[in-house]
């Protein structure tokens, strides 16, 4: 919608896309031209290429602590095909599965496409989204079958991290029973308090866990679509099997451009998650101004999860509602594009997920224009008119 608007001769500020605005990294591009240059352009190992699951696995161990040797790693396209190969690998029909909502929305598809259910429980904004272990322990006790947990850390999109202290307790409920765990980390290096831990680093975990990273946010290698998974050595090798049958392999080229990105681009991807966080906290503390607008200070991740709820009472509409509006009705020539929280779960009805994939000047017009967006309940009213599905039928729940 935003695009076609744009199309159209509207102004429209993107703060929908969780697409990086920067270049990919300078290693990646020259590793990339070498390996064409080179004719690296043939079929190769459906796990990836040997020099490529050594520098991941170097990575993993260097950065995150995790246990990891070449033959953990299995090179994919991105990150969210491994959510499709871990519910293959792992589910069957009836299995229960636990996912923290709001949820990252390819999730549910995949876990419904192998007959397995879904368990939905809700992170909560006053635990700064971060999962609660007493969730988890309700699930393994309650559920007739459960057999998988999904955890996204840092948290897409609210912008949550979970803490070590909470993956040690996570992994000290789970460790040994037959329950498996997708742990999807893509912005693994936008923490801006604190630091990442993964789940995989805790003792014995690699053993029920699958860990999946992309290029996309880090190096900014989103069209690139290279990612991979990290496993024990029995599940990496079903995954590698999968990706013969489906993908045959990741394309070397790409493969090549992230391993030079691997080795050789960690002062310019961190010199770029700086740029990351300007932005983060330029939006952050714009949108806290905004009344009936309340944000966490930036923990994670270039999105940013206000509370719309007063708002959303105040006008009788919906935060999806509320995030059509200032794209299409609250003017003519301009508008933005952000996210209802409902997007990604009922957990996030109230809520608004702005990206800040886009120039700062293009944030601040943002934050100047919502409050007129805002103000402009006429045309709100008129948008109602012709949307009534976006009324809200109920007010949200404050606090």
């Amino acid at each position: 919608m935003a695009r076609s608007l744009k199309a159209s001769g509207k102004d429209v500020v993107e703060l929908e896309i969780g697409d990086s605005p920067f270049d990919s990294t300078a290693s990646a591009r020259a590793g990339g031209m070498d390996a064409i240059k080179n004719n690296q352009s043939h079929y190769c190992p459906s796990p990836g290429i040997p020099e490529f699951r050594e520098a991941a696995a170097e990575f993993v161990r260097t950065e995150f602590d995790i246990p990891a040797e070449a033959r953990n790693i299995v090179a994919g396209p991105g990150a969210k095909v491994f959510e499709q190969f871990f519910c293959e690998a792992f589910l069957n029909p009836g299995d229960g599965v636990l996912v923290f909502s709001p949820y990252f929305p390819t999730y549910l598809p995949n876990i419904e496409r192998r007959g397995a259910r879904a368990v939905l429980t809700p992170l909560k904004q006053s635990n700064g989204f971060r999962p609660d272990v007493a969730d988890i322990e309700r699930f393994l006790k309650e559920d007739p079958a459960p057999r998988a947990i999904f955890l996204n850390s840092p948290h897409n999109p609210t912008g949550g991290v979970t803490t070590k202290d909470d993956l040690k307790r996570i992994a000290d409920v789970v460790r040994g029973r037959d329950v498996a765990i997708f742990s999807d980390e893509p912005y693994c290096h936008m923490v801006w308090r604190g630091s990442h831990h993964s789940i995989l680093s805790q003792p014995d975990m690699l053993a029920q866990s699958v860990g999946a990273y992309t290029f996309s946010k880090s190096y900014s290698m989103s069209g690139w679509r290279l990612g991979f998974a990290v496993a024990s050595p029995e599940v990496a090798d079903v995954i590698g099997k999968m990706i013969n049958t489906t993908l045959s392999c990741t394309p070397p080229i790409v493969q090549l451009a992230g391993t030079a990105a691997l080795k050789r681009d960690r002062k310019e991807r961190d010199d770029v998650m700086l740029k990351f966080r300007e932005k983060v906290v330029l939006l952050t503390e714009g949108l806290n101004r905004i009344k009936g607008f309340s944000t966490l200070d930036p923990t994670a991740t270039f999105y940013v999860f206000p509370n719309v709820a007063p708002v959303c009472n105040e006008l009788g509409v919906t935060s999806h509602g509320l995030a059509l509006y200032m794209l299409q009705g609250a003017d003519d020539k301009f508008g933005i594009a952000c996210l209802g929280g409902e997007c990604f779960g009922q957990a996030g009805a109230g809520f608004l997920r702005f990206s800040c994939a886009e120039p700062n000047d293009r944030l601040k017009q943002a934050l100047e224009f919502i409050p007129t967006a805002i103000s402009r309940k006429d045309r709100l009213a008129a948008w109602l008119r012709q949307n009534p599905q976006y009324r809200l039928a109920q007010p949200y729940a404050i606090g």
